[in-house]
């Protein structure tokens, strides 16, 4: 058995979008250790079997100085804990710790292009070369939507035989099992998860919201995710604060367990801006929730338009708002099918099982190469020494 280390840049990613990978292989006996700043996840972590290092960083900085710290405090941990292969998560997780392995194998995963990419511009161009140069010498990127994958590929920050896709994070469809619609009458309820960022689409929603409900007054709009993200999209509290008194909005904080408000949901609603694979989306589809998201990668590699639910234009609240007033047209019956076409969809594409043998394979793979074929690099930019 191995001594596995997975990388991200908050403990409660691991936690909540990883468990699956978790518990598999900690029940194939291997020893886990999650390298990430600490959070209140750490204790579930614990309870699990993992054993827990703490990282510090600076999850949204661009300074170069502390990219470089990070680096090399990366590097120290690398090499006093000498795992035998590193799974990474998040952007600067995989960027620089791809860079401070060495010839530990490194298995990337890119969950999302984050805001450096949505910008444009010289950001985009740092953030292009960057990864260009981090990823060369691995033999497995994983990828959660396939227009991620073909941006990259057609890039050229990674080549084709490198590039695997993956379903999201997977689900577990026991838990996350199909509920009965909820019963909310004539005061429907939209719920959006995520982390209250710009990029997350919060700002539409809540415009949406606000003009859905001057035709639709006892309809209700649900924000579950968390304030005051360590994110330059940040949605501040105040802005929080003016919706919440305006009655527009209601905010649920965050929850330990999301199966309860989605079960109290009529319809779930993710206007992003672009995703890996959301998970929020993911996880209503297995509930039996139709879904409401904006024609973007990642969320319409998920959503199925028109029959698991609708899509509607980014950074557009009109279109968003269109979208809302045609799913309260609808008569029961086709939101009910929707549902049922939603958990179809994930039993056939997103069951956890797909990523834990995906990960198997990669890990077996990485471990066959001769340390000499893992350490050859024309890329090797840096010496963190």
């Amino acid at each position: 058995m191995m001594h596995i280390m997975l990388t991200a840049n908050a403990a409660w990613n691991i936690f909540n979008f990883r468990k699956p990978l978790v518990q598999g292989l900690l029940a194939d006996g291997h020893q886990l250790t999650v390298l990430a700043p600490p959070d209140h996840s750490v204790d579930a972590l614990e309870r699990f079997g993992c054993r827990f290092l703490p990282l510090s960083m600076d999850a949204k900085g661009l300074n170069p100085f502390r990219n470089l710290a990070l680096a090399r405090q990366m590097r120290a941990v690398f090499r006093q804990e000498r795992p035998e292969v590193i799974l990474g998560f998040t952007i600067k997780n995989n960027i620089f710790g791809s860079w401070a392995a060495g010839d530990i194998p490194f298995i990337p995963n890119v969950t999302g292009l984050g805001t450096a990419f949505l910008s444009g511009g010289i950001l985009r161009f740092v953030a292009e070369n960057l990864y260009r140069r981090a990823f060369a010498r691995h033999e497995v990127v994983f990828f959660q939507n396939e227009e991620d994958r073909g941006l990259f590929l057609s890039h050229h920050l990674v080549r084709s035989d490198q590039a695997r896709l993956l379903p999201g994070s997977g689900i577990d469809l026991k838990y996350f099992a199909p509920m009965p619609p909820a019963e909310n009458g004539d005061a429907p309820v939209f719920l959006m998860i995520a982390r209250l960022l710009r990029d997350k689409g919060v700002l539409e929603f809540v415009d949406a919201a606000r003009a859905v409900h001057t035709r639709f007054p006892r309809a209700r709009f649900q924000l579950l995710g968390e304030l005051g993200a360590s994110n330059r999209s940040a949605i501040h509290t105040t802005t929080l604060a003016e919706w919440q008194q305006e009655g527009v909005i209601e905010y649920l904080g965050v929850a330990p367990d999301v199966r309860p408000v989605i079960a109290a949901a009529d319809c779930v609603v993710l206007p992003s801006y672009r995703e890996g694979a959301p998970r929020t989306l993911i996880e209503a589809g297995a509930m039996a929730r139709p879904v409401i998201a904006t024609d973007v990668p990642g969320c319409r590699s998920v959503v199925a338009a028109e029959i698991t639910g609708l899509l509607c234009p980014p950074r557009d609240a009109q279109g968003l708002e269109a979208a809302l007033l045609r799913f309260l047209a609808m008569p029961p019956e086709r939101r009910v099918a929707m549902g049922r076409a939603g958990r179809a969809r994930m039993e056939d594409l997103y069951d956890q099982s797909i990523v834990v043998e995906a990960y198997r394979a990669a890990i077996a793979k990485v471990q066959m190469l001769p340390a000499a074929h893992r350490n050859t690099s024309q890329n090797r930019e840096a010496n963190f020494s």
